[in-house]
């Protein structure tokens, strides 16, 4: 492996932590095809060095969302625990599968990926495409008696109303406590299996199953990312040689991309990033498989 190409990959490692902190998830679908493609390794120690990569991003996205008050804990902490056993297994399975094969469903992955960011933006759209409101459930047209605020993730309009009330329990609703393991089990089995967070099925876990907001799913699914990451490295550890200088560099980008992440969000759309995302990762996907799929 060049310096040069090491010095190119960096770039990848800070958009891998944009996507982290903006999204709660996503952008470790990139860390395989970098490592990979730009990086030389193979896929078995790419899916062990990106999980590497997504832990340090999401500890630093965690971090900045728990500062801002966007982490549920105890939620987050049940379902990385619950997930546990389906990330040793996921490592477990990986391990033994040969090299295309794991390449070729990686990209299938990746385009189920691409396709639920893609509804997830659809989704924010709709949402946000609705009237503003001075009370609960009285649509109105005319401007706010003060100045409005602006939800900085989301960049909506805040109601007055709801600007002075305490913020509420993020969840609502009791739910099947199999359904919330068997979600929980998925998403450690493909954080195991592929090297990557998982949170692109965790924040729609939290919003649809647990009614978790939006802002909240974000910053909780660093959480269970982080701690499924950490079981599936347990297992792997000592058995994959890994290149710790390279990977250092590249947690490093991601760290500081998942620190500026959250300030993003403030500035841009989720679902204007979930887009282009998702158009970026289709792309990759298309690739990988045209790559991987001969060789099987």
């Amino acid at each position: 492996m060049s310096a040069l190409l090491a010095v190119a990959a960096l770039p990848c490692g800070l958009l891998i932590g944009l996507l982290l902190g903006a999204l709660g998830g996503g952008g470790s679908v990139l860390a395989v095809p970098a490592l990979v493609y730009l990086l030389g390794q193979s896929p078995h120690e790419a899916t062990a060095g990106a999980l590497i990569v997504v832990t340090v991003g999401a500890v630093t996205g965690l971090v900045c969302h728990a500062r801002a008050r966007r982490v549920h804990w105890a939620t987050g902490t049940a379902l990385g625990v619950l997930g546990t056993a389906g990330s040793y297994l996921g490592s477990r399975w990986s391990a033994a599968l040969p090299s295309g094969v794991l390449m070729a469903a990686f990209a299938g992955l990746m385009l189920v990926v691409a396709a639920m960011l893609a509804r997830r933006a659809l989704r924010e759209r709709r949402t946000t495409g609705t009237p503003a409101v001075d009370a609960p459930g009285e649509a109105t047209g005319a401007p706010a008696a003060t100045t409005p605020l602006r939800d900085p993730v989301r960049d909506d309009l805040i109601p007055e109303p709801v600007r002075d009330r305490p913020a509420p329990d993020p969840v609502r609703a009791p739910v099947r406590v199999s359904r919330v393991a068997a979600t929980a089990s998925a998403i450690g089995l493909l954080t195991g299996f592929f090297g990557v967070g998982g949170g692109f099925v965790v924040v729609p876990a939290l919003t649809l199953v647990l009614g978790l907001e939006m802002p909240v799913a974000i910053g909780t699914s660093l959480l269970v990312v982080l701690i499924n990451s950490l079981t599936a490295l347990g297992t792997r550890a000592g058995t994959i040689a890994l290149d710790w200088p390279l990977l250092a560099g590249f947690a490093a980008c991601a760290a500081l991309g998942s620190h500026l992440g959250p300030r993003l969000t403030a500035r841009l759309r989720p679902q204007t990033l979930a887009t282009a995302f998702a158009s970026l990762v289709t792309v990759i996907a298309v690739v990988m498989a045209a790559t991987a799929v001969p060789r099987l």
